[in-house]
């Protein structure tokens, strides 16, 4: 993904939500009296102007909605905003237009308003399939609403997905199953499967914190994974990503443009984005609160409240970060023309022993579901890297590395070995000695 027309994508985020659920750490605010649409849509084209000016020229490959809740939006509202990034930077004819809904917001007449503002896939929120659970979870639609807004998205658009939360609070392994087994029946191409983890600051960390809420340990947790992995394998869906699958060629876009390390500009309250200014990359967070960040852009042409420029170590830690959350890993000499760095020989040597990572050739990428994820290509493969090379020479042309299915549950640690063990590459090195 070097390119920069094809690996740009814009991320617009709608903040509002119907109820905040007890788990979401996301940005999403409740405002029972409504909100000034019109408003909010042209703050999001002056914010829009203000990135587009200082970036140039780009196409977009993909527009994703997130939120919040983007499916309370009018369609005239994602209309308008499609329109000014069209106007602004372009949209690729074979773009993917993802927007986020929920089952209790969902209506075939409101989805054939969003198709005809240019959405074509939608991705919606069910997280279960029991009703006790949903309750739970905070959530305000039923099981039957959840079948009926898959139905309509069915018939609406080319493509769509849905999210299913797992490692709930007291679940079983039986449980687990007969409940995906239900919904890889209603999946079409492409699934979300999270484990529900404790995020700071929201009511579940509260009941967590007092012993309330008593969530699977990673043994049990491990198994269900597990589970998750093989029947999700059996109807055809790989593991393209630590919690996505897909059949082959309907990965995510947009989400494969962040987790490959592309450039994105973030639209929006509480936005993220990572833009190339000036042969650099970017990040951007706007302001989290609606209100105050619709004054902001009103004020000064844009609601960023922070603008920061990554330095190479920087940006080399989160391509590491994101890359090895995909089947496909990550291509050292990827990472080396981006950051300046390479992990050492001994460390990838060491996780491997540990059957959390493996080397392939980067050729093998034939796909965004990187393949077979079972297969040890170590079984065939020889690593370029010869044992008796110094890391400082070792060959990194053809390398890529990626975490095991085990490695994919401590991918944190596994990150944080590889990015400590870092070492300048010798262009790197040779670049510092001028200064």
């Amino acid at each position: 993904m070097t390119d920069r027309d094809t690996t740009f994508g814009v991320y617009v985020h709608w903040p509002f939500c119907a109820q905040k659920c007890p788990y979401c750490d996301f940005n999403s605010h409740v405002r029972h009296k409504g909100w000034d649409e019109a408003r909010f849509l042209s703050a999001y084209k002056r914010e829009i102007d203000w990135v587009a000016d200082r970036i140039g020229a780009r196409v977009a490959m993909s527009v994703f909605f997130g939120g919040g809740t983007p499916s309370l939006m009018q369609p005239e509202t994602v209309a308008g905003i499609l329109d000014h990034i069209a106007k602004r930077w372009g949209i690729a004819d074979n773009a993917e237009i993802t927007l986020e809904a929920n089952p209790g917001s969902v209506e075939a007449a409101r989805f054939r308003g969003f198709r005809d503002a240019g959405i074509n896939r939608v991705s919606i929120g069910v997280q279960s399939l029991r009703d006790d659970e949903l309750r739970k979870l905070g959530r305000i639609h039923s099981v039957a609403e959840a079948k009926a807004a898959l139905d309509v998205a069915r018939g609406t658009f080319e493509r769509f997905s849905f999210d299913l939360i797992y490692a709930r609070p007291g679940q079983t392994t039986d449980a687990w199953r007969r409940e995906l087994g239900e919904a890889l029946e209603l999946a079409g191409d492409h699934l979300s499967l999270y484990q529900l983890t404790i995020e700071p600051d929201t009511p579940y960390a509260a009941l967590h914190a007092a012993g309330k809420l008593v969530i699977p340990d990673d043994y049990d947790a491990g198994a269900l994974y597990e589970i998750t992995e093989e029947m999700t394998a059996a109807r055809g869906l790989a593991a393209y990503e630590v919690s996505n699958y897909a059949r082959d060629g309907s990965e995510s876009r947009h989400n494969l443009l962040y987790w490959r390390y592309g450039e994105y500009a973030g639209i929006g309250p509480g936005a993220h984005g990572r833009i190339v200014v000036d042969g650099r990359r970017e990040a951007t967070i706007a302001e989290r609160n609606p209100e105050a960040w619709v004054e902001h852009v009103e004020g000064n042409g844009h609601g960023f409240i922070e603008r920061i420029a990554l330095s190479d170590a920087e940006q080399a830690d989160e391509m590491l970060l994101m890359g090895l959350r995909l089947s496909e890993g990550v291509d050292l000499a990827q990472l080396a023309k981006i950051g300046g760095v390479r992990p050492s020989k001994t460390t990838i040597d060491e996780l491997a022993e540990l059957g959390l990572l493996e080397t392939l050739p980067a050729s093998l990428r034939a796909s965004p579901a990187g393949g077979d994820w079972r297969r040890n290509e170590l079984d065939e493969i020889v690593m370029c890297s010869s044992p008796g090379l110094a890391p400082e020479t070792q060959p990194l042309s053809g390398v890529r590395i990626r975490v095991t299915p085990h490695g994919r549950l401590v991918l944190n640690a596994v990150v944080a070995k590889l990015s400590n063990s870092f070492q300048l590459t010798d262009r790197m090195d040779k670049l510092r000695s001028a200064v």
